[in-house]
């Protein structure tokens, strides 16, 4: 449980480094976002997704921006070989602080009136969140706090806002045993999560042991659920820990709201010094940002 209401810096620091070295996971309490926005986040979320099957495909996926239908996502082929029963939308950086210009897909203002700017507000607020959390996870590293941000993790900010829905009626009767997301790790740095409340979420604390032992991410209200990635995974020597979790096929409709908190495409991940010795020596080369994601991508979309 990490309190960003704590004042004691260095004691928030240290907590937030023993949550990440043996979960990898975490919830994140007194974040400063106020929970109307999130509600009104939820609430046009769940007016998008009610939309026509034809409309959604009007946003259809490019750039890594816009909807993705049910089935069109795989992040495990042994959980769901057809592909995850989920459906979702994804967002970048808004126009006014995005320097790739208006990549972002919306549904017109008269179909889903509003929608465009709770998500662009709750999309700034959240990026400053992460940005809180990735300079206190450089304190409990050991080095300069603002570190992230002067490789340029965040110059331009490359971070993706992604509504998603789990829904129980469009499942085939055959699809029952499916999960609503395969076993994965998030390939960023962070990811910060909201959920509805519906249970779902479970993790793997050790995906090396077998079998599996999963776990049930219980709801907090109020609380956001903060996950580790691969890339913080990389930066670290696998000192902090990119867990292991999945989406269990809900027996009620489930929405959730996750910010991928992805570095900018020319940030080179590389171990950090403080994270190596002669004894511990980088596991991983060092990788851009773009060219670590875009390999992820090929096997979550395919040739998308």
């Amino acid at each position: 449980m990490i309190d960003l209401s704590s004042t004691d810096r260095t004691l928030l620091a240290d907590s937030l480094r023993k949550a990440c070295v043996e979960n990898g996971f975490f919830y994140l309490r007194n974040h400063g976002i106020e929970e109307e926005l999130i509600q009104r986040v939820f609430e046009g979320s769940r007016r998008f997704f009610g939309l026509s099957l034809e409309e959604k495909m009007k946003l259809l996926r490019k750039n890594h921006r816009g909807y993705s239908p049910l089935y069109s996502e795989m992040l495990n082929s042994n959980d769901n070989p057809k592909g995850d029963p989920k459906e979702s939308i994804y967002f970048g950086a808004p126009e006014d602080i995005s320097p790739y210009g208006n990549l972002n897909q919306w549904p017109p203002h008269e179909v889903l009136p509003c929608w465009r700017s709770t998500m662009e507000e709750y999309y700034k607020t959240i990026l400053c969140v992460g940005k809180r959390v990735v300079s206190l996870m450089a304190v409990a590293l050991n080095v300069d706090e603002d570190f992230f941000e002067k490789v340029g993790a965040f110059d331009p900010p490359a971070a993706l806002l992604r509504p998603l829905r789990y829904p129980t009626g469009e499942i085939d009767s055959s699809d029952k045993h499916m999960h609503g997301a395969g076993a994965h790790t998030d390939c960023g740095m962070i990811t910060i999560l909201v959920t509805d409340g519906v249970p779902g979420l479970q993790v793997c604390r050790d995906k090396l042991q077998k079998p599996q032992i999963w776990e049930d991410v219980h709801h907090l209200k109020g609380a956001f659920i903060v996950n580790i990635g691969d890339m913080m995974e990389r930066w670290t020597n696998c000192l902090f820990k990119s867990t292991l979790h999945r989406v269990t096929q809900p027996t009620q409709e489930r929405y959730s709201v996750a910010m991928l908190f992805d570095p900018s495409p020319d940030c080179v991940v590389e171990c950090l010094k403080s994270c190596c010795n002669e004894s511990s020596p980088p596991r991983f080369p060092p990788v851009r940002a773009a060219d670590y994601l875009k390999e992820n991508y090929k096997v979550t979309y395919g040739d998308q």
